[in-house]
């Protein structure tokens, strides 16, 4: 079923007037920087290099440098998921979860790669076996038993991370396990400082290992963990009630202190630790589903785990501990006068805010399986009212009303379709589809703007 609440207004009303927002050249810096200092990685190993001569100097060679770029991915990981505001609000929390995701394999590579090629090398030099090399290294050399311990970390990391692993295990327990990877890195710097060829002697480099690494764990102890404290003693966050929106669905409205501090836009999202039996160990990531106001929050859930489906059973009164906001799926995305905003299911949280707030002409396109799978229905017809803007829902059961998410038929809900924005938030899989027939439909690529929450 399709349904126009209202016509598409033909210019947008008082106030609402389109500015196009500043661009940040954050997303375009900091990949720069992060090769830049690969660069300077391999501009070490150079300088401290005076020639190579055999096989095994060339094993050795090749072994210093993916040990060096090793040992710099490893804190450039740390640096991606230290949720630092700068990096998080510009880049997008799904962007840099999947340049963390490619580090985290590049590294475990280059890592694996090390190993095999300093044994070889020093085997052939040694004239000993692989593995009468291995066993000296490890218990004869400074700090490698701990290095290997840290390799191997990094390796059960690495199988937990596959795909495979992750979709046998609950969000919580892959979050939780990713914390061994602190531990790797720390059991790893000093079998670096300890036995690294360029590091041994040279106090310069040795200082700016450790002003690299002692950065880093600065801010993940200060993002991800004094601020959520600070936070949680200063916002005092408690559930006020919870209602019903739909089948499976219901919204959280949260009260509390200082609220306008938190800075949270329409489309970003928090992490919630909800101090309730059963739920206080984990923070899961949710969308305000609803501008922040004075003194109030709220999200909107839907039951899809363990943890979600809780939600509808607490308590007004219980505490809530948010870290955030995070994420970049806000107006500064907008490039264009025009926007459609296209949602899936309980995706139309993010959403819901954005169509309250967005300046300009807006178009809403909401799907669903049924009609009362529609989550906030009742305020998506009033903001459509009151901004006299054009939202549609699309429904697939009936299927005589179901309408394929293709670019012709996406095309015939939205006029003038490529001339759009389109911000888009749904399940993986009507994602993908969207994407797609977007594209199909001569949308470009920059204007299609999405976040995963996916793990």
């Amino acid at each position: 079923m399709t349904t126009p609440i209202t016509a598409t207004a033909p210019h947008a009303g008082p106030g609402m007037g389109h500015r196009r927002p500043r661009r940040s050249v954050v997303p375009l810096l900091a990949p720069s920087a992060i090769w830049a200092g690969a660069g300077g990685v391999l501009a070490l190993w150079w300088s401290n290099t005076t020639s190579v001569v055999g096989p095994a100097g060339w094993l050795i060679g090749a072994g210093r440098i993916t040990g060096l770029l090793a040992g710099y991915a490893c804190a450039v990981l740390l640096a991606l998921m230290a949720r630092v505001p700068l990096l998080d609000h510009t880049i997008g929390s799904d962007r840099l979860a999947r340049w963390h995701a490619f580090g985290g394999r590049c590294t475990v590579s280059l890592a694996l790669a090390h190993t095999l090629l300093i044994i070889w090398g020093y085997a052939l030099t040694s004239h000993t076996s692989v593995v009468s090399q291995t066993s000296t290294l490890v218990l004869h050399y400074p700090d490698l038993l701990k290095g290997t311990a840290g390799f191997l970390l990094f390796l059960l990391t690495a199988v937990f991370s596959a795909r495979a692993a992750r979709r046998r295990m609950s969000y919580e327990t892959w979050h939780y396990l990713h914390f061994a990877t602190y531990l790797a890195v720390f059991l790893a710097f000093g079998h670096q400082l300890s036995n690294g060829a360029d590091f041994v002697g040279n106090r310069l480099v040795q200082t700016a290992w450790y002003a690299l690494f002692l950065g880093v764990a600065a801010l993940v102890a200060w993002y991800r963990f004094a601020v959520p404290l600070r936070r949680g003693l200063r916002h005092r966050l408690r559930v006020a009630a919870v209602h019903p929106e739909a089948p499976g669905v219901v919204s959280v409205h949260l009260s509390g202190e200082h609220l306008e501090e938190l800075g949270g836009e329409p489309g970003q999202f928090l992490r919630w630790r909800f101090l309730a039996p059963g739920l206080w160990w984990t923070a899961n990531p949710y969308s305000l589903s609803a501008p922040a106001g004075p003194g109030r929050l709220r999200i909107t859930v839907k039951s899809a785990g363990g943890h979600s489906a809780a939600l509808a059973r607490l308590r007004p009164g219980t505490r809530v501990w948010a870290e955030g906001p995070y994420g970049s799926f806000t107006a500064g995305r907008r490039t264009a006068p025009k926007v459609l905003l296209l949602a899936g299911g309980v995706g139309i949280t993010p959403l819901r805010a954005l169509f309250e707030t967005l300046p300009g002409h807006i178009t809403l396109v909401y799907r669903a399986r049924r009609a009362e799978d529609l989550a906030l229905r009742a305020e998506l017809d009033a903001i459509a009212v009151h901004r006299q803007a054009t939202v549609r829902y699309v429904v697939d059961e009936p299927a005589g009303y179901s309408s394929p998410l293709t670019a012709l038929a996406l095309s015939a809900l939205v006029p003038d379709l490529a001339a759009h924005d389109v911000f888009l938030c749904g399940p993986p899989g009507m994602t993908r589809a969207a994407i797609t027939a977007l594209r199909d439909a001569g949308v470009p690529a920059r204007r299609i703007h999405h976040e995963s929450f996916a793990f």
